[in-house]
């Protein structure tokens, strides 16, 4: 008898412990969708990273958005839901007076690639610049972005420079 109850004990722990699953957690070091890695230069000296002060970011559509201030480099998202993302780039972005902040505009085309990362995490976006036109500028007499360069088209992760811009 005694033996029937170990043997049961026995079982029903092995069928608990096998239907038993793993909390759903995602680990905080899991690669999520990358940010596009912005990098800006000196136009005088192509080789010089310069700092940009005062610098907002706002997405189309938007009325708020990121604000950076003595940086070189920058990490700006992108949307996971349409191939197409529009921001302003304001320089003197907290000046009191709007008409005395310079305002260039950038369309970021691209194509999406949703990937699995686990049940827990979900999937990620991975995203494709388009070669040609995977950024355009738009054309203005007072544009103080002198030219956009593309170092990496495939944003797959978030360890290296994916654009510069030269002021």
């Amino acid at each position: 008898m005694k033996k029937l109850v170990l043997f049961t004990f026995l079982l029903t722990t092995a069928f608990i412990l096998w239907n038993c699953e793993k909390d759903d957690i995602c680990d905080p070091v899991t690669p999520v969708t990358p940010k596009m890695i912005v990098e800006f230069y000196d136009n005088n000296n192509s080789t010089v990273k310069k700092a940009v002060t005062d610098l907002g970011i706002v997405a189309d559509g938007f009325t708020e958005g990121m604000l950076f201030d003595g940086v070189s480099k920058i990490e700006v998202p992108l949307k996971t839901t349409e191939d197409i993302t529009k921001f302003s780039f304001i320089l003197d972005a907290e000046n009191p007076i709007p008409s005395l902040r310079n305002t260039d505009n950038l369309e970021i085309n691209y194509t999406r690639n949703d990937v699995f990362v686990s049940r827990a995490c979900g999937y990620k976006t991975l995203y494709t610049l388009n070669n040609p036109g995977g950024i355009n500028l738009t054309p203005d007499a007072n544009n103080w972005i002198k030219q956009i360069v593309i170092q990496k088209y495939n944003i797959a992760n978030e360890d290296e420079v994916h654009v510069k811009i030269f002021f």
